[in-house]
């Protein structure tokens, strides 16, 4: 179990467009890779012009080597509880941090997707993220009620996904059966656990295909 923090990666005043998104970092939620899905990432939205929040969230104590055979929703309800109090975080800050509270997203890795889904799908209308992005990652336990017209999803997996691939494509449909329309960028090959890794396919460049997203969505734009 680790204590939840936020950190923050803000870009100067005269580059910030106003938007702010959190970074949930996966792991399994036994773990966080919090440089290559967290920081690095972060630094890349923060020379954008976006501010960038990692999220440090609770885990679960590893017991095996390797991913263990655990039940997810189980393991990932402290994480999912810390992604939903960190929306609220940011928006309280809003002001501070030089962003729009209408403008505070999320993007989750793997298991750090399903921290985000739970912010997204939750109940509580005004108190999820105004979009959300998930790369191979998404809810890996009981597919949850999927609400309709949800705020702006993008997607991004490898079809030689190992890991997640099933879960990826299944919250994919479960969006589509809602009436949501989620962009989704499905690269030839990249595995699991690509994040900011230059591997030389075609899974290298999903930044720049979630860049362009948050562009044609007008949060690139100082607000």
């Amino acid at each position: 179990m680790v204590t939840p923090t936020l950190t923050a990666y803000l870009p100067p005043q005269a580059k910030a467009a106003g938007t702010g998104v959190i970074i949930a970092p996966g792991g399994a939620c036994v773990a966080l890779a919090i440089d290559q899905e967290g920081f690095d990432v972060a630094r890349r939205l923060q020379r954008n012009g976006i501010a960038a929040f990692v999220l440090k969230y609770r885990i679960v104590p590893k017991r095996q080597e390797g991913i263990p055979n655990i039940n997810m929703d189980e393991a990932c309800k402290y994480g999912i509880a810390d992604g939903i109090q960190a929306v609220k975080v940011v928006r309280q800050h809003a002001a501070e941090w030089r962003i729009s509270p209408k403008r505070v997203g999320y993007i989750g890795f793997s298991a750090g997707g399903m921290v985000a889904s739970g912010a997204l799908l939750q109940p509580n209308v005004a108190a999820r993220p105004n979009f959300a992005a998930f790369i191979y990652g998404a809810p890996f336990g009981v597919m949850p009620t999927i609400p309709r017209k949800l705020a702006p999803v993008f997607m991004a997996w490898a079809q030689d996904d190992p890991v997640a691939l099933d879960a990826i494509v299944k919250f994919y449909d479960a969006l589509r059966a809602a009436g949501d329309k989620p962009e989704a960028h499905i690269f030839n090959a990249g595995g699991h656990g690509f994040g900011m890794r230059r591997q030389g396919t075609t899974s290298d460049h999903w930044f720049d295909e979630f860049s362009y997203w948050l562009e044609a969505q007008g949060l690139t734009a100082r607000h």
